[in-house]
C-alpha cells in the first residue's frame, strides 16, 4: 500500500519560487530584475512592507537567481543547476537566515559577521537575510555597522522588517530600500481561485472576495484562511460557508439596514440589529462595519470614486443600485452620527441603547415634520371657510376708518398686527415671543418664525397703563404684533411633561449649541395656557442668548410636538427688592417701639423710667 503524502498547508506549498510568481508586487519584482540583468547589485537591501506580502520570498528568490548559474533570458533562476536545486532543497552554504526576533544580540550578531569571510563554494554570492531586522539591540546594530558598509564583493545583505521606523537611520543610510506595498482584494482573489483550481476545490467568487478582506492584504493569511473555509466546507467553498466560518457579518444585514433608513422605518432597523446581536456579534463592531458600508456607498455613487471599492464585481453593483437612491448629504450626516457613536460607546452605561439610539437618528434622517392628521383633514375646508367670511365681511362692513398718515420709508402693517395687544412689562425686563406657525406660503414652505423684543419703558417697575385717548381725536396706531399668521380654532393642547421631553430632546440633538443648550438649562418653563409656554430666565445675558436661538427652538418644537400653534414666550425673572436699611439709631427705634406700644409706655411710666 502506497505511504500517503504528508499534507503541506497551501501558504507553504504555493509559496513564489520565482519573480514571476511573486503577486501583487509587480513593479518592485522588475527592478529586482533589471538590476540583476545588468549586474548592479548592492551590498545591502532592505525590504519593508506589511506581514504576508512578500520579503522574505523575494529575498530567497533574489538569492537564488543571483547565484544561479545558467539564468533564463528574462532575468529568472532556471531552477536546473547545482546552485539552484542545493538552494530549493535548503541545503545550500551561500544563503544564511538569521531570525533577529530571537538572535538579537551582540554575540548573535559576531557569529554572523565571522562567517561573512567565507567565499561561496558553489556560485557568485552569499547572502546574508536577516528577518525582523528591527528587533536587533542597540548594541547589536552597532556591531553590524562596519560589516554592513564595507562587506566582501562577494557578500549580500538583505534585511526584512515590517517597521522600517523602528531601524536605526545609520543602517538605514546602508542599504538600498525596498517597500512593498498591501496586495489588493483582486489579486487574492484571482490567486486564490488558481490555488482552488490547483487543489480541485469549487469556490465561488464572492467566497474569495470574503477571505481576500479578511486577510487584509497579506497573501500568507489569505492562504490559511483558505484552508480554514476548505475544511469546514468539505471541498465546496460557498459564500455562506465562508462567512459562518469566519464570523463574518454578511452584507445582507448592512443593505437591509440602509432600506429601512431610507424608508425611515425605525422597527424594522431594531429589528435587524437585535438579529445581529442574536448571532454573537459585537455592537462596536456592527458600528464600525456599518460606517464602512455606509463609505462604499458613498464612494459607489460616481463612477471617479467607484473604484475606490474593494469587492467584487457582483457586489459593486449592488453597491451602486443603492446608493443612486439617497442624497450626498445624507451620507455625511450618517457618517457623523456613526462616528459619534463610536467616539461614545466606550464611555455609555447601556451600550445597546446607544446603538440603538444612534440608528433611530439614522432613520430620521431626511424625514419631514408632518402635520397632525386633524389639521390636515381641516386645512382645504377651513382655508375655503375663511375666504366666504373675509368675502361678506367685505360686502356688509361699513368703511374703515382712516389710520394715521405714517413716516415715509416706513411699512405699511397688516391689519391682523393691528388686532393684537401687547403685553405690559416691567421696565427693563425684555419680552421674547416665538409666534405661532399658520398655513404655508405661497411657495410652499412654511412661515419662518421670527422673534418679538418688546422693552417696556415704565419707570420703576411699575406695569404701564394704557394711554388716554381724548374724546373727538383719532385712535393711536396699534403697537407691533406677530406679522405671521395665526391659525384659526383653539390649540391643540400640550402637556407640561410632553414638552419638557422635547426640550430635553432639543439639548441632547444640538450638544454643538453649547451657549443655547446653557441657557435653557439655566431656565425655568412654566406653561401659561393650553399650547402656551413661557421661559424664565435668571439675567440678560440668557435672554439675549434665547433671542438669537428662540426661531430654531420654536420650530424644532412644533415639528416634535406636532403642534404649529405652539407659542413660546421668554422673559427675565423680576429681581426682588433689597430690604431697606433703617437709618435711625437704636434709642430712636427704642422711643419708637414705645410710642407705638401704648401698655409698654404706661408701664414705664408707672415704674418712672427714662429712656436712656
Amino acid at each position: 500500500m502506497e505511504a500517503s503524502q504528508p499534507y503541506i498547508v497551501s501558504a507553504r506549498k504555493y509559496r513564489p519560487a520565482s519573480f514571476s510568481t511573486v503577486v501583487g508586487q509587480g513593479a518592485l519584482t522588475s527592478t529586482l530584475k533589471n538590476a540583476i540583468g545588468t549586474g548592479r547589485l548592492a551590498q545591502a537591501y532592505l525590504f519593508c512592507g506589511p506581514r504576508g506580502v512578500g520579503k522574505t520570498s523575494c529575498a530567497r528568490i533574489f538569492a537564488k537567481t543571483i547565484n544561479c548559474l545558467h539564468p533564463t533570458a528574462d532575468g529568472e533562476a532556471c531552477g536546473e543547476c547545482e546552485a539552484c536545486r542545493d538552494i530549493e532543497r535548503g541545503a545550500s552554504f551561500n544563503i544564511i537566515e538569521l531570525d533577529a526576533a530571537s538572535n538579537n544580540s551582540v554575540d548573535d550578531i559576531r557569529n554572523l559577521t565571522d562567517q561573512v569571510n567565507i567565499p561561496p563554494q558553489v556560485g557568485r554570492y552569499r547572502v546574508f537575510i536577516i528577518d525582523e531586522v528591527h528587533m536587533l539591540s542597540s548594541q547589536a546594530f552597532n556591531a553590524f555597522l562596519k560589516t554592513l558598509e564595507e562587506p566582501p564583493s562577494y557578500v549580500v545583505f538583505i534585511l526584512a522588517t515590517t517597521e522600517k521606523h523602528k531601524v536605526i537611520p545609520t543602517i538605514l543610510s546602508r542599504c538600498q530600500i525596498y517597500d512593498f506595498k498591501r496586495i489588493t482584494i483582486a489579486d487574492i482573489s484571482s490567486h486564490l481561485a488558481h490555488v482552488a483550481a490547483s487543489e480541485g476545490i469549487e469556490a465561488e467568487p464572492a467566497a474569495l472576495d470574503v477571505i481576500a478582506r479578511k486577510a487584509d492584504g497579506a497573501m500568507r493569511d489569505a492562504l490559511s484562511i483558505f484552508d480554514q473555509v476548505a475544511a469546514s466546507s468539505m471541498g465546496k467553498i460557498t459564500y455562506r460557508s465562508a462567512i459562518e466560518s469566519l464570523n463574518v457579518l454578511d452584507y445582507d444585514f448592512y443593505f437591509r439596514l440602509v432600506e429601512a433608513f431610507r424608508n425611515h422605518d425605525v422597527p424594522e432597523a431594531l429589528l435587524i440589529y437585535k438579529e445581529i446581536r442574536d448571532k454573537g456579534f459585537d455592537s462596536l463592531f456592527f458600528v464600525n462595519g456599518l460606517a464602512g458600508h455606509i463609505r462604499d456607498l458613498m464612494v459607489a455613487m460616481t463612477p471617479r470614486t467607484s473604484a475606490l471599492l474593494e469587492v467584487g464585481d457582483d457586489t459593486a453593483r449592488q453597491y451602486q443600485a443603492q446608493a443612486a437612491s439617497l442624497p450626498a448629504t445624507w451620507y455625511w450626516d450618517a457618517l457623523k452620527l456613526l462616528n459619534g457613536c463610536d467616539l461614545n460607546y466606550r464611555i455609555a452605561g447601556d451600550k445597546r441603547l446607544h446603538v440603538e439610539l444612534c440608528l433611530i437618528n439614522l432613520c430620521r434622517l431626511g424625514m419631514a415634520a408632518p402635520l397632525p392628521q386633524q389639521q390636515q383633514a381641516s386645512a382645504v375646508p377651513q382655508q375655503s371657510a375663511q375666504q366666504q367670511q373675509a368675502s361678506a365681511q367685505q360686502q356688509q362692513a361699513p368703511a374703515a376708518p382712516r389710520q394715521p398718515q405714517q413716516a415715509p420709508g416706513v411699512p405699511q402693517q397688516p391689519q391682523h398686527m393691528q388686532q393684537q395687544d401687547v403685553p405690559q412689562q416691567r421696565r427693563g425686563v425684555p419680552h421674547i415671543s416665538a409666534p405661532h406657525v399658520g398655513a404655508p406660503q405661497s411657495g410652499g414652505h412654511s412661515a419662518p418664525a421670527r422673534v418679538r423684543i418688546n422693552r417696556p419703558q415704565t419707570p420703576q417697575g411699575q406695569p404701564q397703563a394704557p394711554p388716554q385717548r381724548q374724546p373727538g381725536t383719532e385712535p393711536d396706531p396699534p403697537a407691533p404684533s406677530d406679522p405671521s399668521p395665526v391659525p384659526q380654532g383653539p390649540p391643540a393642547p400640550v402637556t407640561e411633561q410632553d414638552f419638557m421631553n422635547a426640550w430635553n430632546r432639543f439639548m441632547a440633538d444640538n450638544p454643538t449649541s453649547r451657549l443655547m443648550v446653557s441657557a435653557m438649562q439655566m431656565s425655568a418653563v412654566r406653561k401659561t395656557g393650553d399650547a402656551e409656554f413661557e421661559v424664565l430666565a435668571s439675567n440678560a445675558g440668557i435672554v439675549h442668548t434665547f433671542s438669537q436661538g428662540i426661531a430654531g427652538l420654536a420650530d424644532y418644537m412644533r415639528r416634535s410636538l406636532g403642534n404649529p400653534a405652539l407659542h413660546i414666550t421668554v422673559r427675565q425673572k423680576a429681581v426682588e427688592a433689597a430690604p431697606r436699611v433703617s437709618k435711625e439709631s437704636p434709642r430712636q427705634a427704642l422711643a419708637r417701639i414705645v410710642e407705638e406700644n401704648r401698655e409698654l409706655y404706661d408701664l414705664l411710666s408707672d415704674l418712672n423710667t427714662e429712656l436712656t
